[in-house]
């Protein structure tokens, strides 16, 4: 699988807007769940570790999926998360985890994912009884968000309704959204939501 994040990867922590973003979304993260010190936490689409940051002072460890290994080496290197969060490049909607989670966080990874339904039917598999998952992603736009040539693109944000929908279908309750950010661009202002929801 080629890695479309590559060159990305190499001034990803230095973009204003990616940063912005990545506060806004680990501010909400911090402040909407609870999180404590025995939690073992899964960063879906966790690239060069943002949001990881602001969650690792709180847990006792993140495994950071992605199927950016240049992402992923990033994050590695960051002497901060050393010791409390584990790499690991693999599509877990192909190859699953074998462990089990008390959280599953994520920022504007979902959009890249084709299959939404499974994504979610992953994520129920990947938490223990009583689990929580922590999501943030676009709402639903007009296509203008993302260059008209990039890859690895398949949904324009989503519906609030339709997404609790489909969650509550695969098993997940007390679905809330609120809106964590808005990254405001030249075309338009894009909200960017954050649902929280238990599983089992």
């Amino acid at each position: 699988m080629s890695d479309l994040f590559e060159e990305k990867s190499r001034d990803w922590d230095t973009n204003e807007m990616i940063t912005a973003l990545s506060v806004g979304i680990g501010s909400a993260i911090v402040e909407r769940i609870p999180l404590s010190s025995d939690m073992s936490v899964m960063d879906f689409g966790a690239g060069t570790g943002l949001i990881s940051a602001h969650i690792a002072p709180h847990v006792n460890n993140i495994v950071a999926v992605d199927v950016s290994g240049s992402m992923l080496e990033k994050l590695a290197a960051k002497p901060e998360l050393q010791g409390k969060v584990e790499i690991c490049c693999q599509d877990i909607l192909e190859a699953p985890l074998k462990q089990k989670f008390d959280l599953i966080v994520s920022a504007m990874a979902l959009h890249h994912v084709e299959d939404t339904v499974k994504l979610f039917g992953r994520f129920a598999d990947s938490l223990r009884s009583g689990g929580r998952v922590a999501l943030a992603d676009l709402d639903r736009e007009d296509g203008t968000f993302h260059p008209a040539d990039v890859e690895g693109v398949f949904h324009h944000g989503f519906e609030r309704d339709a997404l609790e929908s489909l969650m509550r279908e695969q098993g997940f309750t007390d679905i809330r959204f609120s809106t964590a950010h808005v990254v405001n661009k030249e075309e338009a202002d894009y909200p960017v939501f954050l649902v929280t929801a238990s599983y089992g």
